[in-house]
């Protein structure tokens, strides 16, 4: 059978991920494979209409198209993005429609979850059959145990190919009939006391919903409030993967373009940042993605510590909890509080006033100065996964994260509370003896919540 590989890494054939997509080509010499370095080629596919039209000719003619990428802050790099966009604006879903499909990613497991979220629900728009994902770790494939492991799920999907298996769909389709958001009049009752607010956008289109949420916004306020533009930004391209900046934050793209000194000046200097833009193919736009990947030259350390952040969003949000919680591992793993997210898809256009005229009070209350909400899963797990892995394999690689990670006393293990490792072994020990041990779990609930209802009781 036919195999096209969407080759999502900008480094091509360099790609960590491309490699397993090759080791199962080798291992599997009867069915034929077609790979596209979709990621590293996207602004010939953008501008080129032979050179894209090529790889939905190969997409029409295959039998299974498998999506392979690293991931890149969350999701897929912005150069992939782009042309899952292209493929809706140009029309192009019959191309992929009915093809049985599945996704290969490598990565830390930072959030890999969502990164296949995402692309299994872009094929179930395209009307796809998507049959499975396999994230594997980045150097998986140098262990016997892993090879056999991807060789089982490649087998699997060709499987799944070659019977024709029923596949049913798990995201239903968008319903996106957004209506005009009308702002009202402007309140400007709100004083930002010295606070530096800063929105960014990527709406051109000042009769857009964004474009008229962020007026309505931004009129709350006495003073004028900044308001960037990110097609405005000098910026070149999106993240290389280089990992150039692992060293010492030096970026591949320094002094070639203006987002460096852009994020650097604007909005790691600002204390209060909203981002606004509208919801592109259960994401925001490529342009959103290239600047999220392309602050990764700060590599894994978070650079909007304690600031303030919401999010305007154009779109069917509510229909998207993928991205919800995409939104809301930024802002744990950047160590901000998310104030709020506000959206035009429900509510009459007076209701959105009120909702954006609160969101702009809670951002610069007193209250909001300097509160940080205790991190959930999203937040302790990710910074546990950079932590190791950075302690790790990739500490020669991400020094400069070593470097903070070192200072802030993040390497955490192993703890040094004597305390409690006497306690642990010699309870270990007496609750291995039956007595005992019936004893301990008759009072195991009120030994408990002892010490937390003792400080509740009595300060």
């Amino acid at each position: 059978m036919n195999i096209v590989v969407l080759n999502g890494s900008p480094k091509g054939e360099l790609s960590v991920t491309l490699q397993y997509a090759r080791f199962a080509a080798k291992k599997f010499p009867q069915h034929s494979f077609r790979f596209f370095s979709i990621a590293q080629n996207i602004k010939r596919l953008e501008r080129d209409a032979a050179v894209f039209q090529e790889v939905m000719d190969a997409v029409k003619e295959a039998d299974g198209v498998l999506w392979a990428f690293p991931l890149y802050f969350q999701l897929v790099s912005s150069q992939y993005k782009r042309f899952i966009e292209l493929i809706f604006v140009r029309q192009q879903q019959p191309a992929f429609a009915g093809k049985y499909t599945a996704s290969l990613s490598t990565s830390v497991h930072f959030f890999d979850h969502t990164a296949h979220n995402y692309i299994h629900a872009i094929c179930d728009d395209l009307q796809m059959k998507y049959v499975g994902a396999y994230s594997a770790g980045m150097y998986d494939l140098m262990r016997k145990t892993e090879r056999k492991r991807w060789l089982d799920f490649a087998e699997s999907f060709f499987d799944s190919v070659s019977r024709q298996i029923p596949v049913a769909r798990v995201y239903p389709p968008l319903s996106t009939g957004t209506s005009i958001f009308q702002p009202g009049a402007s309140k400007a009752a709100l004083d930002a006391d010295g606070k530096k607010i800063l929105v960014i956008t990527d709406e051109q289109n000042q009769a857009g919903n964004i474009s008229a949420m962020i007026k309505s916004f931004t009129g709350n306020f006495r003073k004028e409030v900044e308001v960037i533009c990110l097609t405005d930004i000098d910026i070149k391209g999106g993240c290389l993967g280089c990992c150039k900046c692992g060293l010492d934050n030096v970026c591949e793209y320094a002094g070639k373009d203006g987002f460096i000194d852009f994020y650097n000046e604007k909005v790691k200097k600002a204390d209060i940042v909203v981002f606004a833009g509208a919801i592109h193919d259960r994401y925001l736009s490529a342009q959103w993605k290239t600047f999220f990947d392309r602050s990764f030259f700060n590599t894994h350390m978070p650079t909007l510590i304690g600031k303030q952040i919401a999010f305007l969003i154009s779109g069917p949000l509510g229909q998207i909890p993928n991205l919800r919680q995409i939104l809301a591992a930024y802002a744990e793993f950047q160590e901000t509080n998310l104030a709020g997210i506000v959206t035009d898809e429900t509510g009459s256009s007076g209701e959105i006033d009120l909702l954006l005229t609160e969101l702009a009070g809670k951002l610069v209350r007193p209250i909001a100065d300097g509160f940080m909400p205790p991190m959930t899963f999203l937040g302790i797990g990710g910074r546990k996964i950079f932590r190791d892995e950075v302690y790790g394999m990739l500490r020669f690689v991400f020094q400069s994260d070593h470097r903070y990670y070192k200072g802030r006393g993040l390497y955490d293990f192993p703890h040094k509370n004597y305390k409690a490792r006497r306690l642990n072994l010699m309870m270990t020990m007496l609750t291995k003896l039956p007595p005992f041990r019936k004893k301990f779990l008759k009072m195991l609930k009120d030994e408990m919540v002892k010490p937390i209802r003792h400080v509740a009781d009595h300060k």
